[in-house]
């Protein structure tokens, strides 16, 4: 049993976001206010979102630099179908998930049809979509949407528990199932292994690269609309700042960026501890600009250290 614990990737994780925590509550009697816990947790809502989407295409053996820019267009889109066309959030919704699973089809489909690098397919669309954003909004925000998305973004379900958890919860649940239990998740972590062996095995690597690509543009979508409710408007500029943070945490959390696999477990305990650096950082008085420095330091150090792991010879429990 100890030994089991012992070889889970994620155990280091789990003992610096509980030290992290203890510190912070220590050093900060203010971090246990409910206050602070509900910006903690609704901070880690999004983070999650974001994290997720990115984790996916690495799983494949790519990655999604555009993710940020499909956020930001379905934000807007969102908040403006229920400014500008008065639709109830419901719909709306609907229509955000999918227009952020079309986007990550687009980027799919050009890659795996064409056989694009993913890295210049992405650039590219970052730029499309950001374009596209600011041709909708003027680049100005959308103020007036539905009160029930107003109200949701600043609910709690509970204490200092935030509503926005709750999409969360479901699309970490849905992506945990695909990955664990059905065939496509495994087939897209096959062709992030090894992408011919996979094609000589029969599996379709076209349709694992394009459902990666879904996924993350439906998960970057969902993002952008928690944003939506939290900020209660429908700002263009959201997912600026989602580009390093959507690396961060899967690349802490042990996330193969060459691809074949996958830690939810540890990409989640890895938005915590980014989580609370970002929190730890404003309590403190430090300037915020020093999170993109302190992202990308932890970075270097997650990739160093995933790279020298992958040399040593005992081997992990995958959650």
């Amino acid at each position: 049993m100890a030994k089991s614990i012992l070889r889970q990737e994620w155990l280091g994780l789990a003992v610096i976001a509980v030290l992290g925590f203890v510190v912070m509550a220590t050093l900060r009697p203010s971090f246990l206010t409910p206050f602070n816990l509900f910006v903690l947790m609704s901070t880690f809502a999004l983070a999650t979102l974001i994290a997720l989407g990115q984790m996916v295409t690495l799983a494949v053996g790519q990655l999604n630099l555009s993710l940020g820019s499909v956020g930001g267009l379905v934000a807007v889109s969102f908040a403006g179908l229920m400014d500008v066309w008065h639709w109830s959030a419901a719909p709306s919704l609907m229509a955000g998930l999918a227009l952020g699973a079309l986007a990550g089809a687009l980027n799919g489909i050009l890659i795996a049809q064409f056989e694009l690098s993913a890295f210049i397919v992405t650039l590219a669309t970052l730029a499309m979509f950001k374009g596209l954003n600011l041709a909708l909004t003027k680049a100005q925000p959308f103020y007036h949407i539905d009160r029930i998305v107003s109200a949701f973004g600043n609910a709690s379900i509970g204490g200092p528990i935030p509503a926005v958890l709750i999409p969360t919860v479901m699309a970490t649940a849905v992506v945990a199932f695909i990955f664990y239990r059905l065939p496509i998740g495994r087939q897209i972590l096959a062709v992030g292994g090894n992408s011919s062996a996979s094609e000589l095995s029969g599996i379709s690597n076209k349709r694992a690269v394009i459902t990666a690509h879904v996924m993350s543009g439906a998960l970057a979508g969902l993002a952008g609309m928690v944003a939506v409710a939290r900020l209660q408007l429908g700002q263009p500029t959201i997912g600026e700042d989602w580009l390093i943070s959507s690396f961060a945490a899967p690349v802490i959390g042990g996330v193969a960026l060459t691809g074949g696999h996958v830690s939810i477990v540890g990409t989640l305990l890895a938005v915590v501890i980014v989580a609370l650096i970002t929190q730890g950082l404003v309590l403190f008085a430090v300037d915020p600009f020093y999170v993109q420095l302190v992202l990308g330091g932890l970075i270097l150090v997650a990739v160093g250290l995933n790279s020298l792991r992958s040399l040593l010879p005992i081997g992990y429990s995958s959650l």
